[in-house]
């Protein structure tokens, strides 16, 4: 054992004896809570921002292609899905399937209550595997190829607003391209929950022929596009690929462009856990050089003995750094194994709930990273280290015949 080392283990102690013992405690509590909450903050946006993501991935799809009729309201123009289209967007070689999709407002009527809805129309190429592990009763709808499907699906907030359950009718009322309303009788045979209110508060899943037939569109008409990418592709990247090889009416746009509104909102999470970080290394760091300075005052002669047999500065130094960084690691060790199992717990348990309306979400979400607890430990270890250098400085003012002098 070097000799800094064997020092610093006959000082550190937390017995009550000592006037430092209890600034020690604090030091260890302020070091564990510190590295806790780093972590589960940082596990709790990142979970909820990918959860998030991929709900609303999952419901609009990585990139729409639209016209370019500068239309905000949910009446889609035609767009015409053509062969050459077709085939040029096949020839992306980021692109894994696509899917038309159109949407139609409408007004749903019972014998006591009357909601706005908007119909998603959805070809027979629509992916339902979203809707399906969302799915609380039922099953989705099944098309035929030939012919208009009245098969839908409604979300759990509309359902219990409009007391409907699976096997229902739904009547629906819609203002064709004539400006007359048309009524449509629809069959419930599903019923989902996102989770994303801005989702399930509106929108009615049902078969695209419909609006088809409701604007006297043709075959190959849709209101938009949908493109699922393949897996690990970059969105940025391959909605520039799709956006230039489309004609001059029509644009390609990310669901970020879509929704920015709740992508915007899941970026200001980012700067919440910043300012979370910064209060935990500065909390922590001040109440570990807090502890040091005590120590130091504490083991005045000590250090003055040091001095005086031989002990250079640089010496005293690394005694108390060595004494610092055991208390430090300990309390880091504490305070991994406090935010691991509090995310684990969470996980399991979901026991930490959140209000859907506001958050998007029912419980509070994890996302667990390796990489990420390595980098907090990694980051936070050396910010402390050389927060910890600055008391230890004061070690070069103490001389040697005063120290022993006044102990």
């Amino acid at each position: 054992m070097k000799p800094e080392a064997f020092i610093a283990s006959r000082i550190f102690t937390l017995s009550k004896k000592h006037m430092s013992s209890t600034v020690m405690r604090l030091a260890l509590i302020s070091v564990a809570l510190g590295i806790s909450v780093m972590i589960v903050s940082v596990a709790i946006v990142i979970g909820f921002k990918n959860q998030i993501r991929e709900k609303v991935i999952g419901f609009v799809a990585p990139i729409q292609i639209k016209l370019l009729d500068n239309n905000e309201s949910l009446e889609n123009t035609a767009l015409t899905f053509s062969m050459d289209l077709r085939d040029s967007l096949k020839n992306i070689s980021s692109i894994d399937h696509l899917q038309l999709v159109a949407y139609k407002a409408g007004i749903v009527k019972t014998e006591d209550q009357i909601q706005g809805i908007v119909f998603k129309g959805v070809d027979n190429d629509f992916r339902w595997p979203f809707f399906q592990n969302k799915l609380i009763s039922g099953r989705v709808p099944d098309f035929k190829q030939d012919n208009r499907s009245n098969e839908v699906i409604i979300s759990s907030y509309i359902a219990d607003k409009l007391l409907l359950k699976t096997g229902d009718a739904l009547r629906v009322w819609f203002v064709d391209t004539d400006q007359q309303a048309r009524g449509r009788r629809f069959d419930i045979v599903g019923i989902y929950e996102t989770g994303l209110f801005e989702f399930d508060e509106r929108y009615v899943l049902g078969d695209l022929e419909q609006i088809r037939k409701l604007n006297n569109w043709h075959e190959d008409d849709a209101g938009a596009v949908e493109v699922w990418l393949k897996d690990d592709m970059d969105v940025e990247q391959a909605n520039k690929q799709i956006y230039f090889s489309l004609p001059v009416t029509m644009a390609s746009y990310t669901a970020d462009e879509l929704y920015p509104h709740i992508f915007d909102w899941l970026n200001l999470q980012d700067m919440n856990v910043i300012i979370i970080i910064i209060l935990m290394v500065l909390v922590s760091g001040i109440t570990m050089i807090s502890m040091l300075l005590i120590i130091i005052l504490e083991r005045t002669s000590m250090i003055g003995l040091l001095k005086t047999m031989g002990a250079s500065d640089q010496f005293v130094r690394h005694v108390f750094l060595v004494h610092s960084s055991r208390i430090l690691l300990i309390g880091m060790a504490l305070g991994n194994f406090i935010g691991i199992a509090i995310c684990i717990v969470q996980q399991s348990t979901g026991f930490a709930k959140l209000p859907a309306e506001s958050y998007y979400l029912s419980t509070v979400p994890i996302d667990l990273s390796l990489l990420n607890i390595l980098l907090i430990n990694a980051g936070t270890l050396l910010l402390w280290f050389l927060m910890l250098l600055i008391p230890t400085s004061l070690i070069n003012r103490i001389v040697p015949a005063k120290a022993i002098k006044f102990s």
